[in-house]
């Protein structure tokens, strides 16, 4: 409850600090009194990974303010009337469960979790399935990433044994991955001396030899993860072997994904590891046509532009992979969107 209570009261304050600029500057001083602003919160994650700062672009992307300059004369080209903004919060789980409840219109989750929360199982089982949850798009590939503090001789998952080790904040779809993957080397979180942080602060403990290892899900680069590896502070560890064959084989939504060679720039060769896509998720009630607009803005050309330049994960967003691993209803209006580019081609 507590991340619902955050992420709604955070996209008030949004809504209404975006409200208050648009009253005092757009031409005139005043908005026009016969346009119906509609504001859109994307719930993402923490700020220091890769949700939120592709939240935002996607959000000023698919934004288009009253007095906007038309996009055919290089002014916004995203949806009319439309102020959408990235939320923080604590990432997938809180993500869906704020979908359900209403307290946010959309927001970005894991495959595994969309799956497991619409169908009642996994980490949901047990729970009333979570049928408002429709897709808007499949949108990159995240990878597991395990960075641990070099010098401590940790070379795979079961050296975490007795370490200090972040797995992030309940709520998000990273404690869950993590959970499984220590399932699949028979350990559990009683195993490990353990922290419950964002990466953020978790590399801060890192940089004070105060935490051992982090593992983080999350589209590449990740910029924490980069800092700490500029630093030389920290190095990543493949996670591979027949252990992993055991998670992949009964979690379809997850995958061998390696982070490319010169992700991280002193990465000479690719790293094993595992993977699950990052979805767009949005609430059934939203409006078919606010819903096919906002999909159409996604992948218009400007909207190509913004993500192609502002965040290298953004390269990866491509319309070819919008329905990759996309198991539950699409929403009506992303339905008709993807069969209108598909007869546009």
């Amino acid at each position: 409850m507590a991340a619902t209570h955050r992420i709604g009261a955070l996209g008030r304050t949004l809504a209404l600090g975006l409200m208050a600029a648009l009253a005092t500057g757009l031409s005139g001083g005043a908005v026009a009194q016969d346009a119906e602003l509609t504001f859109f919160r994307i719930a993402t994650g923490g700020v220091n990974g890769t949700y939120y700062p592709i939240g935002a672009i996607i959000g000023n992307a698919i934004s288009s303010p009253v007095g906007s300059r038309p996009c055919s004369e290089g002014g916004s080209c995203g949806v009319p009337n439309l102020i959408a903004a990235a939320v923080s919060s604590h990432g997938s789980v809180a993500n869906v469960e704020a979908i359900e409840k209403g307290d946010v219109e959309s927001g970005f989750a894991q495959g595994d979790v969309v799956h497991d929360a619409y169908f009642a199982e996994g980490a949901f089982a047990g729970r009333e399935p979570m049928r408002k949850l429709r897709v808007i798009a499949n949108l990159y590939a995240e990878r597991m990433q395990l960075v641990v503090r070099k010098g401590l001789g940790i070379t795979g998952v079961r050296d975490l044994v007795g370490k200090r080790v972040s797995l992030d904040e309940p709520g998000s779809g990273t404690l869950l991955m993590n959970r499984l993957l220590l399932g699949a080397y028979g350990l559990t979180e009683a195993d490990l001396v353990v922290e419950y942080l964002k990466p953020g602060p978790a590399t801060s403990l890192m940089q004070r030899e105060e935490l051992d290892a982090f593992i983080i899900v999350a589209g590449v680069p990740t910029n924490v993860v980069a800092d700490v590896l500029a630093q030389r502070i920290a190095e990543l560890v493949p996670i591979d072997g027949d252990e992993v064959d055991a998670v992949l084989a009964k979690h379809p939504f997850i995958a061998r994904s390696p982070i490319p060679a010169g992700t991280y720039r002193r990465d000479a060769q690719a790293i094993p590891t595992i993977g699950v896509g990052a979805q767009w998720i949005v609430a059934e009630d939203v409006p078919e046509e606010r819903v096919y607009a906002i999909c159409r803005a996604l992948w218009n050309d400007a909207t190509r532009v913004l993500l192609d330049g502002g965040h290298p994960t953004g390269k990866m967003i491509r319309v070819a992979t919008a329905l990759d691993g996309v198991d539950i209803p699409l929403h009506p209006g992303a339905e008709r969107c993807y069969a209108d580019l598909k007869a546009e081609r």
